[in-house]
């Protein structure tokens, strides 16, 4: 999906349309196509978004499986686990 086409998503989420390129075919009649300036804005505002949860993605990799971290908590405890959990986190800590 295009950053178009996700902007749009967000700011008229039942509306119907189509992007090819840059060019945005509206096929709804019931709602008004937002502007180019509005779907500029929310493309910005939504890369924000994204950029800012880029510790998520980072520390997902380095997670241990769920399988694993069960298996860490039945068999070292729970503060065994957590000290696993919390080298991960102070490695990609939230901004």
């Amino acid at each position: 999906m295009t950053d178009i086409s996700k902007a749009i998503k967000a700011l008229r989420p039942n509306s119907s349309f189509g992007v090819i390129g840059d060019r945005i075919k509206w096929n709804d009649p019931d709602n008004k196509q937002p502007t180019e300036t509005e779907i500029n804005d929310k493309i910005v505002e939504l890369k924000a978004q994204y950029d800012a949860k880029q510790y998520q993605r980072d520390r997902q990799p380095e997670y241990p499986s769920i399988p694993d971290q069960l298996d860490k908590i039945y068999h070292s405890g729970i503060n065994e686990w957590k000290k696993d959990i919390k080298a991960v986190k102070d490695k990609y800590p939230k901004p």
